[in-house]
């Protein structure tokens, strides 16, 4: 009997050499003259572990990593296949902590299955929310998704239902669907890890949003860069169409949806999502005035449900457990999961998928373990680059719309990068108008000079040129894009710049106390 061994195929984990452990293993096998079934899995989401290797055993699957392919031929005599304990043995990996402390509704399957097989989909509770949704009126599944809390896993947190709504009760011979998968924050990758480690709970999303919207087809739009996830979404699609779970008739239902993979321009703006209805109708990126808005009049002039990866891969567990499940996690009006992503300066990086109301403090020490370099951490930025700085002060505010919104920062896709004492913050807000500079549409006049004018002023700042005057135009330049700004690229461009001016003031030459 063959010993099943995990080994991911995750981006994370090949860039860390885990098509090398997988030939390995393999080849060691052969040599020995054992039978072993290799699965290629998501990843778990402990990059620091990466490549992390699963034997399943009778006690359960036991972890291995990192490993690497010199270490292989040694944890085979080491009892490998048996789960025996070696220097690179974690025990089974449902007890390691950074996972057993997780609360996975959207990401329940990553890691666990092998990610095209639709077998194991459905083992695991794959289309158990489209078969209910098909049991129900259009209406009545859009309810149950506005019962159930869930908002847009971006910027915005917009509300779902309500978005679903104006698309359900909007007259149109044809709707769409775009899944704004242009996942291009610092920082984040848990669209990434989704798409490429559990492409159909994405694809049965968008079925659910189509049949309750009642639109037909559906595009997903990958960033350029990510061409593994681009091959797997197609893969999968393709797979799910063939099983009739897309198609002419969903599930044998009698309405129609289906959905093509579109690799997008590669640029930052494509990921705000007139932006990115642009550049699916062939266009350059460029953001378009509202209103009218893409519920009314989105892809094609038609009405559009646009939502990011997290949102519609949300909505399976909702259809399939029912709101209250859903929304008994989370906090005030933040309600279900989020999974938040670690980067930066930590020891151990990754994703954590939490209900809201976890804190800053707890993600960076609990899961993180804290820097990486071993100073004292500074502040996180929260959010992808057009988030504000959270200062160590406000480690311990709960993660919630609401509250993050109240101080002038954002919770966004989740995205959260870490930075040590020895960050100078003058700098890092200098690099978010630059960022601006390189991103920008350059549609409104805000955001495309305003952010060229802002890398001037701080700079004069940090050279000590009429200080006062020059942070007295900085925050004066910094209100005209909040209000200005067509879109959140300059819009939100000022949040990094001013928390920094705020929290951090001796990085810009001004005296702290003078400042409180």
């Amino acid at each position: 009997m063959s010993v099943r061994i995990y080994v991911p195929i995750d981006s994370s984990a090949l860039s860390l050499g885990a098509e090398a452990v997988a030939r390995a293993i393999r080849h060691e096998a052969a040599v020995r003259d054992l039978a072993v079934d290799i699965v290629r899995n998501g990843s778990r989401g402990l990059f620091w572990l990466e490549p992390l290797v699963e034997v399943d055993t009778p006690q359960g699957r036991i972890a291995y990593g990192p490993m690497q392919a010199e270490d292989v031929r040694g944890l085979f005599d080491a009892g490998f296949l048996q789960g025996a304990e070696h220097s690179l043995c974690h025990g089974p990996t449902d007890r390691i902590p950074f996972l057993a402390g997780q609360e996975r509704l959207t990401f329940a399957r990553v890691g666990i299955t092998d990610p095209l097989s639709l077998d194991d989909y459905l083992a695991h509770g794959g289309f158990d929310g489209l078969k209910r949704a098909i049991a129900m009126a259009p209406a009545e599944v859009v309810k149950e998704v506005t019962d159930s809390g869930l908002r847009g896993r971006g910027g915005a947190a917009f509300p779902t239902g309500i978005k679903w709504k104006t698309v359900h009760d909007t007259p149109a011979a044809q709707k769409y669907v775009a899944c704004n998968a242009d996942e291009g924050d610092s920082g984040t990758f848990s669209d990434r890890m989704l798409m490429e480690g559990d492409p159909y709970c994405l694809i049965e999303g968008m079925a659910i949003a189509g049949l309750a919207v009642g639109a037909t087809q559906g595009y997903i739009y990958v960033r350029s860069e990510y061409p593994h996830a681009f091959r797997t979404l197609q893969a999968a699609v393709e797979r799910a169409r063939a099983a009739g779970w897309l198609g002419a008739s969903v599930a044998g239902c009698g309405r129609a949806f289906d959905i093509d993979v579109r690799l997008g321009a590669g640029a930052y703006i494509c990921g705000e999502e007139t932006s990115m209805l642009e550049s699916l109708e062939g266009k350059r990126g460029v953001v378009r005035a509202k209103p009218p808005l893409p519920a009314v009049s989105g892809l094609f002039g038609q009405p559009t449900v646009i939502n990011n990866v997290m949102s519609l891969a949300s909505v399976p567990v909702i259809l399939a457990r029912g709101a209250a499940f859903y929304r008994d996690y989370g906090l005030g009006r933040s309600r279900g999961t989020l999974p938040f992503q670690l980067a930066g300066n930590l020891r151990h990086t990754g994703l954590v998928e939490k209900a809201f109301g976890v804190t800053l403090r707890e993600l960076l020490e609990d899961y993180g373990g804290g820097s990486f370099s071993g100073k004292p951490l500074r502040t996180a930025q929260v959010g992808g680059p057009l988030g504000a700085y959270v200062p160590a002060s406000q480690f311990d505010v709960a993660l919630d719309y609401e509250q993050y919104a109240a101080m002038g920062a954002m919770v966004g896709h989740g995205g959260i990068v870490a930075f040590d004492d020895t960050v100078d913050m003058a700098k890092m807000a200098r690099h978010a108008m630059a960022f601006c500079v390189e991103e920008s549409c350059g549609k409104c006049t805000p955001c495309r000079i305003g952010s060229v004018r802002g890398v001037e002023v701080i700079d004069r700042i940090i050279a000590g040129e009429e200080r006062g005057r020059n942070i007295a135009l900085l925050n004066s330049l910094c209100d005209t894009m909040l209000a200005g700004s067509l879109c959140a690229m300059g819009g939100m461009t000022p949040y990094p710049v001013q928390s920094a001016l705020k929290h951090f003031p001796e990085d810009f030459g001004i005296d702290k106390t003078a400042a409180a």
